[in-house]
């Protein structure tokens, strides 16, 4: 197992399904370039809650960041070429709208006892 992050953008619109043990998850693809200018596909799986939402509240074409375990494959392009491509078990997602909420967090004025990021109610973990 590699621990990794990774970021592009996503290839087509994530999907939820069901598990045989009843537990929703998400499936998406994500286009990342490597330093040589190349593309690579990010086949990613989400199982934890958070992350599904999060999957599934982006569109095809966002940008987007993943952490999570990631497993190196090959597949075999129509001209029959060797290409690489990675699986990801996402554990964490962060979108630019994570990144826009963080930042008006961190800027905001805190009084007395109020945690900042959990005054609307929703927690800053991603």
């Amino acid at each position: 197992m590699i621990d990794a992050l990774i970021a592009g953008k996503l290839h087509s619109h994530p999907e939820q399904r069901t598990g045989k043990n009843g537990q929703p998850y998400a499936t998406a693809k994500v286009r990342a370039t490597g330093g040589d200018g190349e593309s690579l596909f990010v086949n990613v799986i989400a199982f934890e809650t958070h992350t599904v939402t999060a999957l599934l509240a982006l569109g095809a074409g966002d940008s987007i960041a993943l952490a999570g375990s990631i497993t190196p494959k090959v597949w075999t392009d129509r001209e029959g070429q060797p290409r690489p491509a990675l699986d990801m078990v996402a554990h964490q997602v962060l979108t630019t709208y994570h990144v826009t909420r963080k930042r008006r967090t961190v800027q905001a004025p805190h009084h007395g006892n109020e945690r900042p990021g959990l005054d609307d109610g929703e927690p800053l973990d991603f």
